[in-house]
């Protein structure tokens, strides 16, 4: 099953199990758009001697989105960055209101969308903790009971009378993801929770979403990434180190002479790097409706420490005028630890010498 924004980055997918049991969510017709104004007013004289009417432009993150998830099913929806995942997560977190449509949830839901949403950071883990446990609809005295495996699994018994203002990113999301794993909701929202915290944490994350997976509970899952070395997730690239990239297409029609290209562009919107393939030797050179092609390897990386997109793109019969899918925003990365001047670093072949 797909689900597709039309935002001005649009395509988002689902990716989920076969169905068990009854439906435990249901969206029909979901519309969401935003109004963004074309000049950001930043100070209070602006606003002041600002008489002019405010121009705004519409940005249109989902647009009829329909899907039903069934109970105890792992149901992901995967898409590059703005393509309206996290605000569809908040529809259905009930943070924001559709435009157009409908959800229904049959069960009590836990979201983690946000980091930290609901923890008052003048208060201490043990308060927040019982805070929380009754707002997912816990009874003051389980919430406090539960308090001892909240704190071990997050690792933070030391710390649960510290107010949670002095807390770490790091020790904030397993305080989080532990209070929701203890909440006994039957539907749990959970937004790129793999993207934060170290590696020990991220596998904790993992061996119990495969619990999860094994029990009646309900789960939908974003996934988006770039990898490391060891194929775990990663954000940031040392200077030097290899990019791998790892891309999966799937063809919606049939694709004559499919052709595939990335660019990378720095922070300035400036394409610095890009490349181009068709498919190997060999394979015919077309897609057939629901064919998928996987993209993976590893590129060059001369790039200087900054902030970069990658964006992608297909084209049929191996004409770049024939534009077939445009993503300009497919995800993005951090490059750090290089005295690289300038835009890329190059290789060269001079000497100084005296004569």
């Amino acid at each position: 099953m797909a689900v597709e924004t039309d935002n001005p980055t649009p395509a988002s997918g689902v990716r989920r199990d076969q169905a068990q049991g009854p439906v435990a969510i249901e969206a029909r017709g979901i519309d969401k758009s935003f109004r963004l104004p074309t000049h950001k007013v930043d100070s209070l004289k602006e606003r002041l001697t600002t008489f002019s009417k405010r121009e705004f432009r519409e940005l249109r993150a989902l647009r009829d989105v329909s899907f039903d998830v069934h109970r105890g099913e792992f149901f992901g929806i995967v898409g590059r960055n703005g393509s309206g995942k996290s605000t569809l997560l908040k529809i259905l977190a009930s943070i924001y209101a559709a435009d157009a449509g409908r959800v229904r949830m049959a069960g009590r839901l836990a979201p983690f969308i946000e980091l930290g949403v609901g923890f008052n950071p003048d208060l201490t883990a043990r308060e927040n903790v019982e805070l929380n446990g009754v707002m997912m609809g816990l009874h003051r005295d389980e919430a406090r009971k539960r308090l001892p495996a909240i704190l071990e699994f997050a690792e933070l018994e030391e710390f649960v009378d510290m107010k949670l203002k002095n807390y770490s990113s790091g020790m904030l999301v397993r305080l989080a993801f532990s209070v929701m794993i203890q909440s006994d909701a039957e539907i749990l929202l959970i937004d790129e929770v793999l993207a934060v915290g170290d590696a020990s944490f991220q596998q904790k994350c993992a061996d119990v979403f495969h619990e999860m997976r094994d029990s009646d509970r309900t789960v939908v899952l974003v996934e988006a990434q770039l990898q490391s070395e060891d194929g775990a997730q990663a954000t940031t690239v040392e200077a030097k180190a290899p990019l791998r990239l790892s891309a999966v297409f799937e063809a919606r029609r049939e694709v004559e002479g499919p052709t595939f290209g990335f660019a990378l562009t720095n922070a300035d919107d400036i394409q610095v790097a890009g490349v181009g393939l068709q498919l190997d030797v060999g394979l015919p050179d077309k897609l057939e409706p629901g064919q998928r092609v996987r993209v993976s390897g590893e590129i060059e990386n001369r790039l200087a420490p900054g902030r970069y997109v990658l964006k992608c793109w297909v084209h049929r019969n191996h004409n770049y005028a024939n534009l077939v899918l445009h993503s300009p925003h497919v995800l993005d990365f951090v490059v750090y630890g290089s005295d690289v001047t300038g835009v890329v670093a190059v290789d060269h072949d001079l000497r100084a010498v005296i004569e």
